[in-house]
């Protein structure tokens, strides 16, 4: 009967949350110049978070201490900032529904 029991208990499988990751491939690893490089600034009225690749300044993140985050993009000179509310740069094309079943 002991003997019974032992094949009805289901087999115990580790938890895949709880093992390392295997490491990333060696054609995978990524270059050091091309992780961003953040510097964050702290003031008293707000945090700016300055994103630069290989040394180029790609945006800066405004977060005010009363008010809605924003980012700074340089033009394409690189001489003026663009003030942006999101990142995203796409064209949104208004879609209307026409028709329906």
């Amino acid at each position: 009967m002991a003997a019974g029991l032992t094949f009805a208990q289901t087999p115990v499988r580790p938890d895949p949350l709880t093992q390392p990751p295997p490491p990333p491939p060696p054609d995978v690893i990524s270059d050091p110049d091309l992780e961003p490089q953040v510097t964050i600034v702290r003031q008293e009225d707000q945090v700016r978070e300055e994103v630069r690749i290989k040394g180029e300044l790609r945006y800066v993140r405004v977060t005010p201490r009363n008010g809605r985050p924003y980012f700074l993009v340089p033009d394409v000179n690189g001489a003026t900032f663009i003030r942006r509310e999101s990142l995203d740069s796409s064209l949104k094309v208004p879609m209307w529904v026409l028709f329906s079943f």
